[in-house]
């Protein structure tokens, strides 16, 4: 699995016409969002006459510089880190999307995927629109501006959002006025909070921390925020109070000190360990954790089971972006270059290894070698999700079907995969009970194959039905 994407908006009181601060909140709350995309950023201001950006390639630190975030003067702006989910790798597809029309200029920040995008486009294009880059986030500009033709701001995000079938938490901006969107299932999560007399909307609280400001509450789902003259008007736009979380920001993709949806990670995670040290309990002398995402859980299972926690593995920080590497001894170099051993942690010892989820298998089994040839005495993998058996398709990139290990194999098939003495899998109502929302709330596609939303061209193997009943 990869990171999905981030998105910031900003708008702060009327200051000086030349003030920058907009600008410099939108930078360090994509800082604090980096671990949800690391392929491109960008950072669109509006200065009471034109919308200004800066975009590129790259991490945040590198994309911006000091000089030119002062330049980037206004009040009001949106922010957005990315990791393609949908369209390609390239300066083409950075966000925020601006798009200039008669009626003025519409900037959008995106974090999700349309399922429907390709009906959209083709819809679109039908009717003479150009589009320049290959990403769903086009798809609602273009909606958007052809609504905005017509409509006020509000019936015409009204009439976008009853189009798109997916996942979207979008930052608006349109000339100087910021919207905020989530979707009707609230799929992706989206939160608002106060920063410097003004206000802040980011896809995860963290942003919002690291602004000094007040975490107010998360967006609901399906609402749309106005941001107005120092207050916030909010619409409702869908009234079936129903909503399907993705349960892997809890799993792995947010940062544990987020809350998402009014449930702090960190407390998530360390449950997920304690649930699964009740329902893979086994006898051993050490649980060690795969960093960063497994360290919470397996403190949540050391504490459950009395079994004491030790680094086995230390995971290098400052690698940067993976590149792939031509043949297997290479490809090992470079798991190690990004993951090493602590052997003196490990040898001798009978080792519960705890990590976030498997998904292709490969790099499991490559970090259960280098604890084996560490002198590990046994390796009991347990893992803090339900198999993962389908692929998702509302914004999180995943292996296709054939890719994934517990799609094509049995559990004991797994097992012997990556080389372990063992392996337990947290249950789905396990799952359920470490987050604390009701079943029906969340999504868990990728781990039934039962999607919120109608996947087209989807078809529910039976096989898939097989793998589910068999875990």
């Amino acid at each position: 699995m990869k990171e999905e994407c981030g998105v910031v908006g900003v708008v702060l009181p009327e200051a000086e016409p030349q003030s920058n601060s907009s600008a410099f909140q939108i930078y360090y709350g994509l800082y604090a969002l980096q671990h949800r995309g690391q392929e491109s950023t960008g950072i669109t201001i509006h200065n009471g006459c034109s919308a200004n950006s800066i975009k590129g390639m790259g991490l945040v630190p590198e994309v911006y510089v000091k000089d030119d975030l002062k330049n980037l003067t206004g009040n009001v702006g949106i922010g957005h880190v990315r990791y393609s989910t949908s369209g390609n790798s390239g300066i083409e597809n950075c966000q925020p999307l601006v798009v200039n029309f008669k009626g003025g200029t519409v900037a959008i920040a995106h974090n999700g995927n349309l399922v429907n995008a390709c009906e959209l486009r083709d819809e679109l294009e039908s009717e003479g629109r150009i589009f320049i880059t290959d990403s769903d986030t086009e798809v609602i500009a273009h909606l958007l501006v052809k609504q905005l033709l017509k409509h006020n701001i509000f019936d015409s995000i009204r009439q976008v959002m009853q189009r798109l079938v997916g996942s979207y938490s979008l930052t608006i901006l349109i000339d100087g006025q910021l919207i905020a969107v989530r979707d009707p299932l609230g799929i992706k999560p989206l939160c608002i909070g106060e920063v410097e007399g003004g206000y802040a909307v980011a896809s995860e609280s963290v942003a919002i921390d690291t602004l000094n400001g007040k975490l107010l509450r998360d967006v609901y789902p399906g609402e749309v925020l106005f941001f107005n003259d120092g207050e916030i008007e909010s619409y409702q736009l869908d009234n079936e109070k129903r909503s399907a979380h993705c349960v892997f920001e809890y799993i792995y993709f947010a940062r544990p000190d987020s809350i998402i949806d009014g449930k702090l990670v960190y407390k998530v995670r360390e449950k997920i360990g304690r649930v699964l040290a009740d329902e893979h309990p086994v006898e051993s002398d050490v649980v060690s954790p795969v960093p960063d995402s497994g360290i919470t859980s397996a403190i949540g299972y050391s504490k459950e089971s009395g079994i004491k926690y030790s680094e086995g593995l230390m995971k290098n920080r400052y690698i940067g972006r993976t590149f792939i590497l031509p043949g297997q001894e290479m490809r090992d170099i470079a798991v190690r270059l990004k993951m090493n051993t602590i052997s003196d942690n490990i040898d001798g010892e009978r080792l519960i290894l705890i990590d976030d989820s498997i998904v292709r298998g490969t790099t499991s089994k490559r970090i259960v070698n280098m604890i084996r040839d560490s002198g590990a005495k046994e390796v009991h993998a347990r893992i803090g999700s339900p198999p993962i058996i389908a692929p998702c398709y509302l914004g999180i990139d995943m292996a296709t079907r054939e890719q994934l290990i517990a799609s094509q194999n049995t559990i004991e098939g797994i097992r012997d995969m990556i080389g372990v003495d063992s392996i337990g899998y947290l249950s789905i109502d396990g799952l359920v009970e470490a987050i604390g929302i009701n079943k029906n709330e969340l999504c868990l596609g990728c781990l039934t194959g039962r999607y919120p939303v109608e996947i087209y061209g989807e078809e529910c193997c039976a096989h898939l039905q097989s793998r589910l009943s068999e875990y």
